[in-house]
């Protein structure tokens, strides 16, 4: 970069400079329909009418398949990583499907101006726009950090409230559906409780009684999971999924890991959402204490762990009431015991939280674990797969498996890497 600017050679001419385009509140008042990606479908079908009830015309794909990820592979090099392709595939198929109006088209992602590949969604999408004449279709960042605002999207403190609402319910009911559906005694009973449910909390997120309601739709989704008929004397390997974000929640992206492992004999534990969104909070404060973050920072930081907690409130006094499910543990004891085996300052990627992460799982009672990551994610390779050794050192009955996801990965080579896991972990139960 310093030579380029020596020599005066402009990435971006002077006579064409790059402009970005705005989602003004004119598109808003519109009704522009707003584009987003799939990537936790039991998280994601709670959160679209949470926008729509605020008045924001958002369309979450449901074309996550592998053709998806083909037309990600004409806009984005393959050295970018998996989720980068899997996102922009599924943008880019819907908006050249001749489905929507691409005059009264818009998109949103998130963006957390991180320093790993994923941060560049945005940019990518842009680019891909830009490569078919459509650069005049909006891409809305949704961040919480001020990096890019939009005149015609604002996060209104409801609107907030109501996302992490949506967010604790589709993490209440993904963790209460794969705790029974291996066991249950009438095969689809779980899938059809979940179903009744999740229109229940659609249905409590657009009333104008959200907020009351809240407390009780917790207790009563725990109550009747915890009632559903199962084998209680069937026992299975219970295995963690972690690593990647994205990859972790998104069928497309692990190849259906959660329908592998139940299929091939095993319980599935994913951790909530919310948890990932409370590492993103709780790291600012070790930036405020170590790396010259301000005191403003950690105080917000303090603010919002406590904010979180409290939306997570009745999610999880249901659950400590439980007799068949188990309370997630508090962000500030998944910190404390990762320090002797990583530093809080990784932060990247999944950061630190990703091997506090595996111990939750370890010490709740699962040690088995797939941990996912994209290929060559190196944030992750080093926080994932770099400390799979000293985990097993400290705990003995820890049985964790990297694997990879890719365009070009081979399936047969994940299976199978999957299926020795899970052969050890029916070995030692």
């Amino acid at each position: 970069m310093d030579m380029r600017r020596e020599k005066q050679i402009l990435s971006i001419p002077d006579n064409n400079p790059y402009v970005r385009t705005e989602f003004t509140q004119q598109m808003y008042d519109e009704g522009y329909t707003i584009l987003a990606p799939q990537m936790s479908p039991i998280h994601f079908d709670l959160l679209e009418p949470v926008f729509q009830k605020h008045g924001y015309h958002i369309v979450v794909l449901d074309n996550d398949d592998r053709r998806a990820v083909d037309v990600g592979l004409k806009f984005v090099n393959n050295d970018a990583c998996f989720p980068s392709i899997t996102v922009v595939g599924q943008i880019m198929q819907a908006v050249l499907s001749g489905k929507y109006d691409t005059d009264k088209l818009a998109i949103i992602m998130t963006q957390t101006g991180g320093c790993c590949r994923a941060s560049n969604y945005v940019a990518f999408i842009r680019r891909a726009l830009e490569k078919v004449g459509l650069s005049h279709i909006p891409v809305i960042s949704l961040n919480t950090n001020g990096m890019e605002q939009n005149e015609g999207f604002k996060l209104s403190p409801l609107l907030m409230t109501q996302m992490l609402q949506a967010v604790v319910y589709g993490d209440l009911l993904m963790r209460c559906l794969y705790r029974v559906r291996p066991y249950e005694k009438l095969p689809g009973s779980a899938d059809a409780l979940h179903s009744h449910w999740r229109t229940k909390c659609i249905e409590a997120l657009t009333s104008k009684h959200s907020v009351k309601r809240y407390k009780q739709i917790c207790r009563n989704i725990v109550s009747d999971f915890d009632n559903l008929p199962i084998h209680e004397d069937l026992k299975k390997p219970r295995v963690g999924i972690v690593g990647e974000i994205l990859v972790k929640y998104m069928p497309l992206a692990n190849n259906h890991l959660v329908e592998l492992l139940e299929k091939e004999g095993a319980e599935a534990v994913v951790p909530d959402l919310m948890d990932f969104l409370n590492y993103c909070v709780y790291s600012d404060q070790y930036l405020a204490e170590f790396l010259g973050g301000t005191k403003s920072s950690d105080m917000v930081s303090k603010i919002l762990v406590k904010a979180i907690r409290q939306i997570r409130k009745p999610a999880l006094e249901a659950l400590a009431g439980s007799t068949r499910f188990d309370a997630p543990m508090p962000i500030e004891e998944i910190a404390e015991q990762t320090k002797p085996f990583l530093s809080i300052g990784n932060q990247y990627g999944e950061g630190w939280f990703l091997t506090g992460e595996m111990i939750e799982l370890i010490k709740m009672g699962v040690p088995n674990i797939v941990c996912i990551q994209p290929f060559a994610c190196l944030p992750n390779h080093v926080v994932g797969k770099g400390v799979i050794k000293r985990l097993k050192t400290e705990f003995p009955q820890a049985n964790i498996a990297a694997v990879d996801y890719d365009p070009g990965a081979s399936e047969v080579n994940q299976l199978n890497r999957i299926k020795l896991m899970l052969s050890s972990a029916k070995e030692n139960m």
